[in-house]
């Protein structure tokens, strides 16, 4: 288990679920206040419920609309880490020295670690991160109609530098000790399978809750009417109010399944996911509650059912 990942995402983790707790004890005392903790936490829609914002801070916004920036990253940055895994995998080229000082400095696999199955995981999970991303960047461009919203130039740079790191927890899943090629078919389990199922239901429905959100500001030729914001109906937006957000962490379980289940660095991302998409999703909750007086009561936030 490569030490200095695990650290960092359970350090993650538990920022994220510190911020969470207080976010949930500080709504019933009348909500958010402006001030940096608050900026740093909601972007978009969610920080108009911060009140009147400090000018010192609103110098600090960039564009709603840069989230296609980490998709442009990850596309670029974990493309390239896939196409350096399968030359290593089918032509038996070493990583690049640049790469692999990179990842023995993360703490990454040693040379005599045993291999079992985890050349082909970390294969298909690092497929699944970059086709992941490629979906959600042509979701940016093509699909999703973005307001007037900012986000905090702290989330912009940590959300690119996400993108770098989490394609770097996956290659340092891979043994040193790279096999050829012909033998990883031969690793194929039932749990790759499942992964790669579940992962296709969760992106379906994804991506279907992106086109329902996008839909609330087109008419029905396609053409951007409005930028304003209104209750979503349909397919998981009938139980939650962000669905998109409790796909995403099926996603990050599916690439966990799709690891076999006894990966810990992995379930640590899996769980700095589950506390940063909640926390979003609880803060969205708040804004269509409080700004729709008529929002469906039968809905949670995140979790249908439970949360």
């Amino acid at each position: 288990m490569p030490a200095a990942l695990s650290a960092l995402w359970l350090l993650l983790a538990a920022a994220f679920l510190a911020a969470l707790l207080l976010e949930l004890l500080q709504a019933p005392r009348g909500g958010p206040r402006p001030g940096l903790f608050q900026d740093l936490l909601r972007y978009g829609k969610t920080k108009s419920g911060c009140g009147q914002r400090p000018a010192w801070l609103r110098l600090l916004d960039v564009p709603k609309r840069w989230f296609s920036h980490f998709y442009i990253l990850s596309v670029v940055w974990n493309g390239l880490l896939l196409l350096l895994l399968i030359q290593a995998l089918f032509l038996a080229r070493p990583f690049p020295i640049w790469l692999r000082d990179l990842l023995s400095a993360l703490g990454g696999a040693s040379q005599n670690q045993d291999v079992g199955d985890k050349h082909l995981s970390a294969l298909l999970v690092l497929m699944l991160l970059w086709l992941h991303s490629f979906r959600r960047l042509i979701e940016c461009l093509c699909i999703s109609v973005f307001s007037s919203g900012f986000l905090h130039i702290v989330q912009y740079c940590f959300g690119l530098g996400y993108y770098i790191v989490i394609g770097l927890t996956v290659l340092c899943q891979v043994p040193a000790n790279v096999s050829n090629g012909k033998d990883l078919f031969m690793q194929i389990c039932w749990y790759h399978a499942l992964g790669i199922i579940m992962y296709i239901w969760a992106s379906v429905h994804q991506h279907r809750c992106h086109v329902i959100l996008a839909n609330l500001r087109k008419s029905k030729s396609g053409k951007v009417v409005n930028l304003s914001h209104s209750i979503p109906f349909g397919d998981w937006f009938e139980r939650v109010s962000c669905p998109h957000y409790f796909a995403e962490l099926l996603i990050y379980v599916s690439m966990a399944i799709t690891f076999g289940f006894q990966n810990l660095t992995w379930w640590l991302v899996v769980m700095y996911v589950l506390f940063n998409q909640a926390l979003a999703a609880v803060l969205c909750h708040e804004f269509y509650v409080n700004n729709f007086s008529c929002y469906p009561t039968c809905r949670k936030a995140f979790i249908p059912f439970l949360f």
